[in-house]
């Protein structure tokens, strides 16, 4: 069967990941704060946070503003998005698929709500893609089976006709199990090619 719809990651693939332990370390360091302290509170809020069931300013309370700090919310929270950047090539490959009008594009992503809806205004994804199936709106998150369905029933794809393409192996592993194709990405210079071997002209 030919592939109608293209399913992308967002962290990893458009742009770097949102805030992964690479972006939580660089903001540990900038502001002095105890990584293993902040990481103890992270693993408790993160799943709820990503999940849309605790706003940003209830994750900063429960993980950095909890007692009194020499620096401002603001300006943590213009770190946390600052560290949010686009991958131009992929973006690149994925505007010119919108273009051809030939696939469904669309996103599933693991994200909280404010980085999700800064990251699809920052790296224009609106122009691109015609659904988000974020976690922070499903309810729940990679790689659980749930989440591939919901993002399956809702935009009405055949598995066999979906492609996904994402970062992480252990992501990839349910899609597979539900029929869908998949992709692991490591470059931009190479999905081109890893496309065309599953019949998608770039």
């Amino acid at each position: 069967m030919s592939i109608s719809h293209l399913f992308f990651d967002v962290g990893g693939v458009l742009g770097t990941d949102g805030w992964s332990t690479p972006q939580r370390r660089m903001a540990m360091e900038h502001f002095g704060l105890d990584a293993a302290e902040f990481e103890r509170q992270h693993r408790d809020a993160v799943g709820t946070f990503e999940q849309g069931r605790m706003t940003l300013d209830e994750y900063l309370d429960s993980t950095v503003f909890y007692r009194d700090r020499d620096f401002s919310r603001e300006a943590f929270v213009e770190l946390m998005l600052a560290e949010s950047r686009p991958n131009a090539a992929t973006i690149a490959l994925a505007r010119r698929l919108a273009e051809g009008g030939k696939y469904r594009m669309m996103t599933l992503n693991n994200e909280s709500l404010e980085l999700n809806l800064h990251r699809i205004r920052q790296f224009g994804l609106r122009d691109m893609f015609e659904a988000f199936f974020s976690s922070c709106w499903l309810g729940v998150t990679k790689p659980s089976r749930r989440f591939y369905e919901l993002a399956l029933g809702i935009s009405q794809a055949t598995p066999e006709r979906a492609l996904f393409i994402d970062d992480r192996e252990p992501n990839l592993m349910p899609a597979r199990a539900l029929g869908m194709r998949t992709i692991h990405f490591t470059a931009a210079d190479q999905l081109a090619g890893q496309l065309a071997a599953l019949g998608v002209a770039v």
